[in-house]
């Protein structure tokens, strides 16, 4: 006979757990690159009316909730498990360790927000008596940073996206971008780059913006695109370490594509995406084609469209178009 899990010790975070709760979220793929986790858990400690709490068996930490009231209603975020410690009860054991939080403090009623694709999490919180609400969440960052790309995911678990196409078709007159200062930047082109260099650059990148369609080729199908020699693949490099990169294709003259293009979650918003995009834009068109195109989408970044248009692209098509959220098929990781 299975012998039953322990039930965890339930405790407030304390000012030393800190560092350990930041890693304990990473593990769990709680966190987002566009945000700062330690901000997170420093606004809890600071919070009267919020905190963290920790499931630990013994000295091991297994799991970990965020409730707070906001006044009129109770919010739990963060709820995470230890992967290796999941289907035990934990997560179950920590909601109603912030309910009873919540109930101490006479408050009547908790919310939480899921997001779309997540259909795992909606059947757990299901299973604990937790019912759609129907509300239209809205939002707005109040420190000045771009919100990532809005996604609409289906009950089905297909996304909703736009696809907008733009295109040059003559070559550009550009002034010269100087590269941001404080950065010592190289850019070289990738040739017959191996499949783990390119996934690590593919999944870096596009990781964000779910960028899906290379995860879904095996090494072998990958690889005979990338070493392709009409397939042109730029690296940035800042002080060494890649930041970023351009792919051309030009495997359909007399056109150029730029099929992917973008900077790690680490170097956004340091002025490199206008310098890349301005090299890459003037090397396509050392080969003279017809015209240089792209497509970017609405799960891509909020400023993508309008990078574009600076650097010279028009925008020619767009068209609407379903597909399979890439979590639910297992090709990223939620």
């Amino acid at each position: 006979m299975a012998r039953a899990a322990r039930k965890p010790r339930i405790r407030p975070c304390a000012d030393g757990d800190r560092d350990r709760v930041i890693a304990f979220w990473q593990a769990c793929d709680l966190t987002v690159p566009w945000k700062d986790p330690s901000q997170d858990v420093d606004l809890y400690q600071k919070t009267a009316s919020a905190e963290i709490l920790l499931a630990e068996q013994g000295k091991r930490l297994v799991g970990t909730v965020g409730v707070g009231c906001d006044g009129h209603r109770g919010w739990v975020y963060f709820l995470g498990v230890d992967p290796e410690q999941r289907q035990k009860g934990i997560g179950a054991v920590l909601m109603q360790a912030a309910e009873d939080w919540l109930i101490e403090r006479e408050v009547t009623k908790l919310q939480l927000m899921i997001r779309p694709d997540n259909l795992a999490v909606k059947r757990f919180y299901a299973s604990l008596g937790y019912q759609p609400n129907p509300c239209h969440l809205m939002q707005k960052w109040l420190d000045g940073r771009d919100a990532p790309g809005i996604e609409t995911t289906r009950d089905d678990g297909k996304i909703d996206t736009t696809i907008t196409y733009l295109e040059i078709t003559e070559r550009p007159s550009h002034p010269h971008v100087v590269a941001p200062q404080g950065m010592k930047l190289a850019l070289m082109r990738a040739r017959q780059p191996n499949v783990a260099f390119y996934r690590f650059l593919y999944n870096t990148v596009g990781g964000p913006w779910l960028w899906y369609e290379r995860r879904a080729l095996d090494d072998a199908a990958l690889s005979q695109i990338i070493t392709d020699e009409r397939i042109e693949i730029y690296v940035l490099y800042v002080d060494g370490a890649p930041a970023g990169y351009a792919e051309l294709d030009r495997r359909q003259p007399p056109d150029i594509e730029l099929a992917y293009f973008g900077l790690m979650p680490d170097y956004i918003g340091k002025g490199l995406g206008r310098y890349l995009l301005t090299w890459a834009i003037d090397t396509a068109w050392s080969h003279e084609p017809k015209r240089l195109w792209v497509n970017t989408n609405s799960l891509d970044h909020p400023k993508a469209i309008a990078l574009y248009q600076r650097c010279g692209f028009q925008p020619y098509k767009q068209e609407k178009r379903l597909f399979e959220d890439p979590r639910i098929m297992g090709l990223i990781a939620t």
